[in-house]
């Protein structure tokens, strides 16, 4: 079955939802790698209407019920909060729509499942930063997410992706992969090796601090970059948190670590000349300020004690996550060229490492803003 035949079910799912008015289009739409998305438009009543349709990634996403419940949960809970505030809950958070029958998700018959979402008008999305700015409203909009879900039970969601941030089993994979070095990679790459043996307490303390209960379960985006933020397209303030695919139980120190490993990066994530690859402290000091404004007092004081240490573990553990797949034969992530995963995993080994140099100016900056 062709990827075009599977995309042809869209028609199945859009008549499964009865969407009002009359059909106009459906076509391809956006950047994603991860899902098949398309825009549809509907006129009723002379009224044009939009709404965002996507067929799940089944390779990737193993219990798609189960996701979709996490998101309506999440949704919902979202909503109250916006409506309490007298925010427009139709523009600030995802609006899953369902079936005739409840379902906020149609099965069609190769097995696939899609949803279908209102569109957000008025708004946009960045694949990059254009100034400090939008870096800036993405922390406002990612600690507002995780300052109004902070009173929401995590352990009712699902793992999406088991053990996606469990750092500790993550080194337990690079160590196996080290020793079988199926491709024979290991003996190129023994200082990288050694760098992330070195850094094995570093990658545990955040998941110790949890398991003593020193630090909340929370609910947690896990894909904090730039575009799954939409922006008010005149305001440019942050409006809303999107794919919430990966939304499951975390620590939020992770959210805020993963969007500076990415973008208080001076240099691209495969950047070849590491002289190029920093930690800007201004960006540093940019999303810090917007993500605590955002968290409006929801984290406690070893959160953010502790938001240097999850940059930090997080660029860990993606270097470390691209040196296992280099070593494994690059079965994982998508590469471009010859040694595109060790590239990576340089890239991450430098970001650390300038981090570790740049330490207590970090530590201080999250003191200034506490």
């Amino acid at each position: 079955m062709t990827r075009e035949e599977i995309c042809a079910k869209r028609y199945d799912a859009l008549e499964a939802f009865s969407l009002p008015g009359r059909f106009v289009s459906c076509e391809k739409y956006g950047s994603g790698h991860i899902n098949d998305t398309f825009l549809v438009i509907t006129v009723n009543s002379g009224i044009e209407k939009k709404y965002i349709l996507q067929r799940m990634n089944g390779d990737i996403f193993k219990d798609p019920e189960s996701l979709m419940n996490n998101i309506v949960l999440v949704t919902d809970f979202l909503k109250d909060k916006i409506r309490a505030r007298g925010g427009d809950a139709a523009r600030e958070t995802l609006n899953p729509l369902r079936t005739p029958d409840g379902k906020p998700f149609f099965k069609d018959s190769l097995g696939s499942f899609w949803r279908i979402y209102d569109f957000i008008t008025d708004a946009i999305s960045l694949d990059r930063v254009r100034d400090a700015e939008d870096f800036y409203q993405s922390a406002v909009a990612f600690g507002r997410f995780s300052g109004q879900m902070a009173d929401f039970d995590a352990s009712l969601l699902t793992e999406t992706i088991p053990d996606f941030h469990n750092t500790p089993k993550r080194y337990e994979t690079f160590e196996k992969a080290v020793e079988e070095d199926i491709c024979g990679r290991a003996g190129f790459v023994s200082e990288e090796i050694a760098f992330f043996r070195a850094h094995k307490d570093d990658m545990a303390l955040c998941k110790n601090e949890l398991d003593a209960g020193l630090l909340p379960l929370r609910v947690t985006h896990n894909d904090t970059k730039l575009n799954n933020i939409m922006l008010d397209a005149k305001t440019g303030k942050g409006l809303c948190v999107l794919d919430l695919d990966t939304v499951m139980p975390g620590l939020s120190i992770f959210d805020f670590g993963d969007s500076i490993r990415f973008g208080a990066n001076t240099a691209a994530e495969d950047e070849q000349d590491l002289s190029k690859v920093s930690l800007s402290l201004e960006l540093f000091e940019t999303y810090v300020k917007g993500y605590l404004e955002g968290c409006d007092g929801a984290l406690t004081d070893e959160e953010i004690r502790l938001l240097p240490y999850g940059a930090k573990t997080m660029t860990l553990e993606c270097g470390m996550r691209f040196l296992t797949d280099y070593l494994q034969g690059d079965t994982y992530f998508m590469i471009h060229r010859k040694g595109h995963n060790l590239d990576r995993a340089h890239t991450q080994i430098r970001l650390v490492q300038d981090m570790e140099k740049k330490w207590d100016a970090m530590t201080a900056i999250v003191e200034k803003y506490r």
